[in-house]
C-alpha cells in the first residue's frame, strides 16, 4: 500500500517513467512508494498533435517504453510543455534558446499542459489525462534574464523556468493547478489512480497486488 493510505495504489510495484526530480518529489509528497526509470524514447520522434493530445501521447509513449523491464508494475508517464502563441516551448537546447524563450514569455500569459499516462503491464489497461494551467509572467529585464540563466535553473525545464524555484519570483498570476506547472498535476493523478483501481477490480484484479 502507499504511505498515506489516502492515495490509491493500484499495484504493489509502481514505476515513474521520468527523470524529473520535481515529479519524484511530488509523488513522495502524496505518499506513493515507487521506483524511477528514465524513459527509453527519443523525444524528437514522439507524435505531434494539439497541445492536449501532444502531451498525452508523449506521456503514454514514455510509460510504454519501459513495460518490458517491469513485469507486473504500474507505469506512470508524464510530459509537460509550455504553449505560447500556439507554439510548443519545450526544454531549451542551450542558453541562447533559454534566453529566447524567457524573452518571449516576459510580460505575457502562457499555457502549461501536462499529460499523464498510467499503464498496467499485467493487464495492458491504460488511463490517460491532462491538465492545463495559465501562467502570467512579469516583464523581465535583460539583466534579470541573464542573471537567471547564470543559475542554470532554466536548462532542464519546459519553457526555461522553474516555478518551484527561483523562477517563481517572476510569476504574477496562475489560473489553474500549481503542481501542473511543476510537472505533475497531483489532483488529476489522484482521480486517475482512483478510476484505475476501480477498472482493475472490474477485471478481477486485486488493487495493490
Amino acid at each position: 500500500m502507499d504511505g498515506s493510505g489516502l492515495v490509491p495504489c493500484p499495484r504493489e510495484r509502481i514505476v515513474l517513467a521520468s527523470g524529473s526530480p520535481r515529479r519524484r518529489d511530488l509523488l513522495r509528497m502524496i505518499g506513493l512508494k515507487f521506483e524511477v526509470a528514465v524513459p527509453e524514447v527519443d523525444e524528437a520522434t514522439l507524435p505531434q498533435a494539439d497541445p492536449a493530445g501532444f502531451v498525452v501521447k508523449r506521456a503514454l509513449c514514455k510509460a510504454m517504453s519501459l513495460t518490458s523491464r517491469f513485469p507486473g508494475a504500474l507505469m506512470i508517464g508524464a510530459d509537460t510543455v509550455v504553449i505560447l502563441d500556439g507554439r510548443v516551448l519545450g526544454k531549451p537546447v542551450d542558453s541562447s534558446d533559454a534566453e529566447r524563450m524567457l524573452g518571449a514569455l516576459s510580460g505575457r500569459t502562457h499555457a502549461v499542459y501536462t499529460g499523464v499516462a498510467l499503464v498496467d503491464v499485467k493487464t495492458g489497461l491504460t488511463e490517460t489525462g491532462y491538465e492545463r494551467s495559465l501562467v502570467t509572467m512579469k516583464e523581465l529585464s535583460e539583466a534579470e534574464i541573464r542573471s537567471y540563466l547564470k543559475t542554470g535553473e532554466p536548462m532542464d525545464k519546459a519553457g526555461s523556468y522553474g516555478i518551484q524555484g527561483l523562477g517563481g519570483i517572476f510569476i504574477k498570476h496562475i489560473n489553474g493547478c500549481f503542481f501542473n506547472v511543476m510537472g505533475l498535476p497531483i489532483g488529476r493523478l489522484y482521480e486517475m489512480l482512483t478510476a484505475f483501481s476501480g477498472r482493475l477490480a472490474q477485471e478481477g484484479e486485486t488493487p495493490g497486488e
